[in-house]
């Protein structure tokens, strides 16, 4: 199989009947649960009480796990978020459930004015949502889900419902943020990258003014213990940023792009751009299930490896940095973003080859792969994105050891991710040595992945090989 397969492609079914075992079916059953809990009807929140309403990428993810247990409720997921899509193709990070009192959340649809600030934008009327980004995993998410039903997908018109939006989504993202004028997207704001409290954003975010304490209150500290939230004053800073951008109507540049002169916090992100590759590597896979070549696409995705390679990848630290727009310098911190490049088909032997090396060398070498440099100044195990592991960018990096050919490695982190995911009781984070629970439990994506890691572990088992 290629290596593009091996990104978009799992087996929809085994090739033999798989008996995963008592403890195996166990932490399925847990998993389901948590899934089940969080399941309000038409999506998934990532949790009850930190997150009670729909986040963009969370969805793709919960939605690749999802399809195991009910590739309906997979599908739903996708097109519930789909259906709040901006009209200048923009998929916002938050969906607000508006049966959710406005201060169990902060920022709130009080703070967005989604359908006020962002009119000129295309808001939707009916619906409030946050004016930001995430990370685009979707289209992978959608091709995956397709693939573990594909009679029921074509019967309820899956994907031809979801493509053009997924392809305006794309051309968003390709257009109107590219900031930088090189052909890759742009973040705002640290909430856009997924990746909020990384160290990678504090070098940008030292010349933001932020916002007064008492203009905000936070509710993430009724959840989490302060010392694993960002600080107060990282907090100011966000909102500061999420304030500009909505009273400039959310809008991306003078004609739509290519203009860093538009935000304080501009940062090209390798992650980001990375899962917008592989995304682009689905489309054309979907395009393909639809009846047209999709050779366009997969052209572009690999023309924007080569844009990716030559302006983020960093040989001497042997992985992908930032790239600060403002002032035109890599953001030399080393977080985990730097390695999801891996998951990219057509990335060159060597580069993967030393992708690898970093991931098992001094700065992420611990029993999970951690968000940040282990041997850095500001690595904290417990504190949000600032050195605690992660399950939905262990599960990238996981799948992109496979694509370049590293089974044994892949399986070791696999069997790591699900037993620790089990043991945690599903939490949103954990520490990357020993494994400790942090932040709250019961998340939906670190369950959503475990089924995933598990049901291609069973595959795996029953056919004896690697999944595709």
């Amino acid at each position: 199989m290629d290596r593009i397969a091996h990104v978009t492609d799992r087996p929809a079914q085994r090739a033999i009947a798989y008996d995963p075992g008592a403890e195996a079916r166990s932490a399925h059953l847990r998993a389901e649960r948590v899934l089940a809990g969080n399941w309000t009807g038409t999506s998934t929140v990532p949790s009850r009480g930190l997150y009670p309403h729909q986040w963009s990428w969370d969805s793709g993810f919960i939605a690749i796990g999802l399809r195991h247990v009910s590739p309906l409720r997979a599908q739903t997921e996708l097109e519930t978020l789909l259906a709040a899509q901006w009209g200048d193709g923009r998929i916002p990070h938050i969906v607000f459930n508006a049966s959710v009192p406005l201060d169990a959340y902060f920022p709130s649809p009080d703070f967005w004015r989604s359908s006020t600030a962002g009119r000129a934008a295309g808001a939707p009327r009916t619906v409030q949502t946050s004016g930001i980004v995430q990370p685009p995993v979707h289209a992978l998410a959608a091709w995956l889900v397709h693939c573990a039903d594909p009679g029921l997908s074509r019967a309820r018109g899956f994907l031809a419902g979801v493509y053009p939006r997924l392809a305006a989504w794309h051309r968003y993202l390709l257009h109107r943020r590219d900031l930088g004028g090189a052909g890759l997207a742009s973040v705002v704001h640290p909430w856009e990258q997924g990746m909020d409290n990384s160290p990678c954003w504090d070098a940008p975010l030292a010349r933001i003014t932020p916002a007064p304490s008492r203009s905000f209150r936070r509710a993430d500290l009724a959840h989490g213990a302060p010392e694993d939230r960002p600080t107060d004053l990282d907090y100011g800073r966000y909102v500061r940023l999420a304030t500009d951008y909505r009273e400039r109507g959310y809008r991306d540049g003078p004609g739509g792009g290519q203009c860093t002169g538009v935000s304080d916090f501009a940062v090209e992100d390798p992650a980001f751009n990375a899962l917008l590759i592989a995304s682009e590597h689905a489309l054309a896979r979907i395009a393909r299930e639809l009846g047209a070549t999709g050779t366009a696409r997969h052209a572009r995705a690999e023309r924007l490896t080569g844009v990716l390679i030559e302006r983020l990848w960093d040989a001497g630290a042997g992985m992908f940095f930032c790239r600060d727009l403002r002032s035109g310098e890599p953001v030399a911190e080393r977080s985990v973003s730097g390695l999801v490049p891996l998951l990219l088909p057509t990335l060159p032997r060597d580069i993967a080859a030393t992708l690898v090396r970093t991931l098992d060398g001094p700065h992420f070498g611990a029993r999970l792969v951690p968000s940040y440099d282990l041997l850095g100044e500001a690595f904290d195990p417990h504190r949000y994105w600032r050195g605690p592991a992660w399950f939905n960018t262990g599960w990238l990096v996981e799948r992109g050891l496979r694509v370049h050919g590293e089974s044994a490695r892949a399986d070791v982190l696999r069997d790591v991710m699900i037993d620790t995911a089990d043991a945690s009781g599903f939490a949103e984070y954990v520490d990357p040595h020993t494994g400790e629970a942090c932040g709250a439990t019961g998340f939906s994506w670190t369950a959503a992945l475990t089924l995933d890691l598990l049901e291609a572990k069973g595959a795996n088992g029953a056919k004896g090989g690697d999944r595709g």
